[in-house]
């Protein structure tokens, strides 16, 4: 065992705060990261806070982990010392479900053990993420980034940047493909940049004229502003995906009526309320509602490669740890573009 600082919440009312955890000793089969960056995903907020219920504490944040490789168990094959590593939002599954059998760990029908607030596959020892010193994690879950990457800006392509690369993969994207992507955010920005870098032609579709300009800088080759019905009708049945990052509210049939016959809307946000979906909207062309949550460990990898070939990264702002607290309140007002990333270094 070895003593690792952090930040830490102690229940859903308080302020993340100084703390000070335990790491397991490196197994046979482990690797040890010194977290030199932890990107801030908005589901930290929601967790710390017990907005989605069966928050665990104290609790360590993080799952946007990236860091150097500091030391490795006697049986690790794939990383040495001084590589440097990630750790995304899982850190094992059973590994022999028919799930995890398909490298789709992250729906592990015995359930997966969380970055944080969880547990390991024991169900008794409790886990920490990425807001801390250091980090132990099995080389099977442990993820090669690449020195071509910006490591602060490559930290949300933990979470942010796999959300949006499992769908526009998922679902083929190509040279040609005509692509909508609903919210320029955190998940947004990073569907912009992967959709255009596949060779997609790229619509931001946004209730906010200001995003325009940002959009276009990204990637985007058009722009449509959702808050005039106008842009319903002018886009009519054009696209043949559609990303759909927000978690505000919103009528999912008017989008539905972009997509072309057979085409399909992929949901990663997170409504508070149900929305309801009129069965025409459906009917009238074969389309497609469905949802994806991150992606599996080679997958993640081949998001991390894909990125390191097209040099994307994230937009982030870089902070010192200690103004955690103030970047969650400033995440509720969205006062970022377009993520925050902790400087652990600060720690």
């Amino acid at each position: 065992m070895a003593t690792a600082k952090a930040y830490a919440a102690a229940s859903a009312t308080s302020a993340l705060a100084p703390f000070q955890i335990e790491r397991r000793a490196v197994g046979p089969h482990d690797v040890q990261i010194e977290i030199a960056y932890c990107g801030i995903c908005h589901s930290d907020l929601h967790q710390v806070r017990d907005e989605w219920g069966g928050s665990k504490y104290p609790m360590v944040p993080g799952h946007e982990i990236v860091g150097k490789i500091t030391a490795v168990g006697a049986h690790v094959k794939a990383f040495k010392v001084g590589d440097l590593a990630g750790v995304g939002c899982m850190v094992d599954s059973c590994r022999t479900c028919p799930s995890c059998q398909r490298k789709l760990e992250q729906f592990c029908e015995k359930g997966v053990a969380w970055s944080y607030n969880s547990t390991e596959m024991d169900r008794v020892t409790p886990t920490y993420g990425g807001y801390s010193s250091s980090i132990v994690v099995d080389e099977a879950f442990t993820l090669k980034v690449s020195p071509k990457l910006d490591l602060a800006a490559a930290a949300p392509l933990l979470c942010a940047g796999i959300t949006t690369y499992s769908p526009l993969r998922h679902w083929n994207t190509k040279k040609g493909d005509k692509v909508g992507v609903v919210g320029l955010g955190g998940l947004g920005h990073m569907a912009v940049k992967i959709a255009a870098a596949m060779g997609a032609e790229v619509t931001m579709l946004s209730t906010s004229k200001s995003k325009e300009a940002d959009a276009r800088k990204l990637g985007a080759h058009h722009f449509g502003l959702t808050s005039e019905d106008a842009t319903f009708k002018r886009l009519a049945g054009q696209f043949d995906l559609i990303i759909d990052t927000i978690s505000a509210p919103h009528d999912y049939n008017k989008y539905l009526g972009l997509l072309r016959i057979e085409g399909a809307m992929v949901l990663l946000g997170v409504p508070p309320e149900p929305t309801p979906v009129a069965a025409h909207a459906l009917i009238g062309g074969r389309k497609i509602l469905t949802g994806s949550l991150i992606g599996g460990i080679q997958e993640t990898q081949e998001m991390l490669d894909f990125c390191a070939e097209h040099g994307i990264v994230s937009e982030i702002e870089l902070i010192p740890v200690q103004q955690v607290n103030e970047a969650y309140e400033r995440m509720l007002k969205n006062d970022v573009r377009y993520r925050f990333v902790l400087d652990m270094k600060t720690l």
